[in-house]
């Protein structure tokens, strides 16, 4: 522990309780992924990759480049660690230590460099299998891009190379007028400031209703002026530096764009010792509409916008319109209020009446969706499964009857058989089995506190299929996972939708030259996509998805023959997307859980 705190403080600038709370979840990472393997895995069935590629940021240096290091090993792949340019010493210490632990030298390598050259050129490499990212998204979108690039190159088979991207997010937090205030100011400071504002989490964007807005601000800025911003060494230091000059930089470049744009900005003078060097002091930038910011500004800089009440609904869809799903916070004491707001945004980890920072492995599994990931998230029961080239399904029905959620994919079913499309009746059978829609699970956490795991449709699936089974290959997985169907129109695609029962054909459509369609405009962009036909025209197909703007989609490619064979057949978990829901049971003024035994 003392050798790495002097590590993650001295080399990323974290406060000593952060850096305590990093080493810690480096463990609990190690832990999890372990009992994982133990719990669920035979070597008989759950096939690894190959090689795989771990490029890790520099926020959560020793945390995250070991997560994904011993996800990788866990699911039996050899890793080619690449960490952060600016943190490469405390990675050396993580992979000198896994080597003294058992782990063989060539099993875990570690490869320090930029992004540009050491990053860039690994990804490409024809023997990588897999890779894992956390960064921004224009970078994982280069990531995926490459990785299209190498299908049907001669060396890789036609299914896409599983990229696991983590990317930032513009987080938001609603406050309604019957919030407690004291508690408010508490979990804005924690979530926005802590880190000097450099987690992928951290709070960017505080949403306050007006009634209350004014006295908000007096109170919040009067904590911000308790706040010790200096040597990150110190037990006192509240909020270190940023990472490097280039980061202080543009975060300034962004302050000094919003008070030449007429926006109110309120920020202490840093104390001396920290008026040089990469110090940003905590700031403050009142803004009329979320729509304003047009990217993420990593660092201690936090967005308000005041909404009236009877505006909400147009507020959560401005929060929709910036495409990012990573965290997002609600603090109301009304729960019509709290059920309204998480129906409405789209985020991977939303918290209430509490901060929105430090999610816990296996209590709060981590990451995003939209423009912020592409699943699944890290310390959660689905990430080491991607890392494999085979296993069994998880969870479903197991052959009990079909949950009423998997109605429409029991109707087609049916259909199939009385049509006696046996074929494909077997293939909606074994969707209904493994179907794990709408599973939910209460994770373990702290008294107080409630942690509720979920699975839930991605939404607009895009679908090409050459051959008639393959279609209803698609449109089953889709019914089976609740998503809507996106079916690139042809011959067979237009016939099989004219065919089918009018309560199945709601579930699916024809889009036109879909790999040139961004839905952008619309708040249900496609974040999947099933292809069936040849090798060539599938690799030609995931380059034009990989082009487009928009959300990183990850195309599961088969070919007819694999339909047609049986085995193979598209992975659900590839079209559900994970959410975690923490919640502050005691915020109302008791522990709900202690009371409900009462």
């Amino acid at each position: 522990m003392p050798l790495l705190l002097g590590l993650v403080i001295r080399e990323s600038g974290k406060s000593i309780p952060n850096a305590i709370g990093e080493v810690r979840e480096a463990v609990d990472f190690l832990r999890y992924y372990a009992a994982e393997v133990r719990r669920e895995f035979d070597n008989a069935t759950h096939l690894p990759l190959g090689p795989v590629v771990c490029i890790s940021p520099w926020n959560f240096p020793l945390s995250i480049f070991l997560g994904q290091v011993s996800a990788a090993l866990a699911a039996g792949n050899a890793v080619l660690a690449k960490p952060a340019e600016q943190t490469p010493l405390i990675a050396a210490e993580a992979v000198r230590l896994l080597h003294e632990g058992g782990v063989p030298n060539d099993v875990v390598q570690l490869l320090p460099g930029r992004g540009e050259t050491v990053g860039a050129a690994l990804v490409a490499d024809s023997r990588i299998r897999g890779v894992l990212f956390t960064g921004s998204t224009d970078v994982a979108r280069a990531i995926a891009r490459t990785l299209s690039q190498r299908m049907d190159n001669g060396n890789d088979s036609v299914r896409q190379i599983p990229l696991i991207a983590e990317t930032g997010g513009q987080n938001v937090m609603i406050v309604d007028s019957s919030a407690l205030p004291e508690q408010v100011v508490q979990d804005v400071l924690q979530s926005a400031f802590d880190s000097a504002g450099q987690r992928c989490s951290a709070l960017r964007v505080l949403c306050l209703q007006e009634e209350i807005a004014a006295g908000m601000l007096h109170m919040l800025k009067g904590a911000m002026r308790e706040l010790v911003t200096g040597n990150p060494d110190r037990l006192a230091t509240d909020v270190g530096p940023v990472i490097d000059h280039e980061a202080r930089d543009n975060i300034e470049r962004h302050v000094d764009a919003m008070r030449s744009q007429g926006h109110a900005i309120y920020r202490l003078p840093l104390p001396q010792e920290a008026a040089t060097e990469t110090f940003v002091p905590p700031t403050l930038i009142e803004l009329d509409s979320i729509r304003t910011l047009k990217r993420e500004v990593f660092g201690p800089v936090l967005h308000v916008v005041r909404f009236r009440r009877d505006k909400l609904d147009a507020l959560l869809d401005d929060i929709r319109a910036t495409g990012c799903g990573l965290t997002f916070g609600v603090h109301s004491r009304i729960d019509e209020t709290i059920e309204r707001v998480i129906a409405g945004v789209r985020a991977g980890n939303i918290y209430v009446n509490r901060n929105m920072i430090g999610a816990v492995v296996g209590v709060q599994p981590f990451g995003g969706e939209g423009l912020s990931g592409t699943g699944p998230k890290a310390g959660g029961p689905l990430y080491v499964r991607r890392l494999l080239a085979a296993c069994p399904p998880r969870g479903g029905t197991e052959g009990g009857a079909p949950p009423a959620r998997l109605a429409a994919l029991v109707e087609l079913r049916e259909w199939l058989m009385v049509t006696g499309d046996m074929l494909a009746a077997r293939l909606c059978t074994r969707y209904l089995d493994a179907s794990p829609l709408g599973d939910a699970e209460v994770l373990p956490g702290p008294t107080g506190e409630q942690n509720t795991y979920e699975l839930r449709p991605r939404g607009r699936v895009l679908c090409r299929a050459e051959t008639h089974l393959g279609a209803l290959a698609q449109l089953g997985a889709t019914l089976a996972t609740g998503n809507l169907a996106c079916f690139e129109k042809n011959a067979v695609t237009t016939a099989l939708l004219a065919q089918l029962p009018a309560a199945i054909r709601t579930r699916a459509c024809l889009v036109e030259n879909s790999p040139q369609l961004s839905f952008e405009n619309e708040p249900d962009d496609f974040t999947a996509a099933l292809f069936e036909g040849e090798p060539s025209m599938a690799a030609q197909w995931a380059r034009k998805l990989a082009a487009r703007d928009g959300p990183i989609v990850m195309p599961q490619c088969l070919t007819p023959e694999d339909i047609s064979a049986g085995p193979a057949y598209y992975s659900l978990e590839w079209l559900l997307t994970e959410r975690s829901i923490s919640i502050n049971t005691a915020a109302a003024g008791g522990n709900a859980s202690l009371m409900a035994i009462g």
